[in-house]
């Protein structure tokens, strides 16, 4: 007896590659949309900070955390006071009260009544229950100081926090700046407290943000404060 063995079809294979095609495709769509999401997301958080930041300034003529008639002014919880109003959050003290000062004018929301809470100016990992959450697990930072690449003068940072993968980083970066991690108003964050110079190299190569082996643990620096 003879037995004969069926295989595949042409048409058949082409119907599981066009199937497999589709499911692929769809994955990778759907991871497009994620991070679009993600980008969106971080993008108004920042320009949130920013809007704050500025009407804060032209409503009291000083900075939150800085403000040194806070007390008597704001609506500020519990017992915490003002900064020396030297005109620079420069000091761990100040960019704890910086969203308590902003929360008390009602510039944002979240819960910050703490005037204990000391932020140093290098740290990327304030408590996202005690600074805004960057939506990756991480608090924001908002001091005076040199966490770019560059190593510019000091100025005035908003610091994303860690947790951030590299990929959304680099996405908002060329949606909002010069797409580089080492130049432009937002750069990469340089290693400080809470994120070390280990996982900081995972997100660059070069002058360019590593997205041949992506790190889900990047941060982001932005100087138009």
């Amino acid at each position: 007896m003879k037995h004969h063995q069926k295989g595949f079809t042409l048409i058949e294979i082409a119907i599981v590659l066009v199937i497999i095609g589709l499911l692929l495709g769809g994955v990778l769509k759907g991871q497009e949309l994620i991070n679009t999401a993600r980008v969106r997301a971080m993008n108004n958080t920042v320009d949130g900070i920013t809007a704050a930041w500025f009407s804060f300034q032209d409503r009291y003529r000083a900075f939150p955390g800085d403000y040194s008639t806070a007390q008597s002014n704001l609506n500020l919880p519990g017992a915490p006071d003002g900064g020396d109003g030297n005109g620079l959050v420069d000091t761990i003290d100040e960019s704890g009260r910086v969203w308590v000062h902003l929360e008390a004018a009602g510039y944002l929301t979240g819960g910050y009544n703490d005037d204990t809470v000391q932020v140093a100016q290098d740290a990327f990992d304030c408590n996202p229950t005690e600074c805004p959450d960057n939506g990756f697990g991480s608090g924001m930072n908002l001091s005076y100081g040199t966490q770019v690449q560059t190593g510019a003068a000091d100025a005035h940072e908003l610091l994303s926090g860690r947790g951030i993968p590299v990929e959304v980083i680099a996405e908002l970066d060329r949606k909002v700046d010069d797409g580089s991690p080492v130049s432009g108003a937002m750069q990469l964050g340089d290693a400080g407290q809470g994120w070390d110079a280990t996982a900081e190299g995972l997100c660059i190569n070069g002058t360019n943000y590593e997205l041949q082996a992506p790190s889900d643990n990047c941060a982001a620096v932005f100087r138009n404060f």
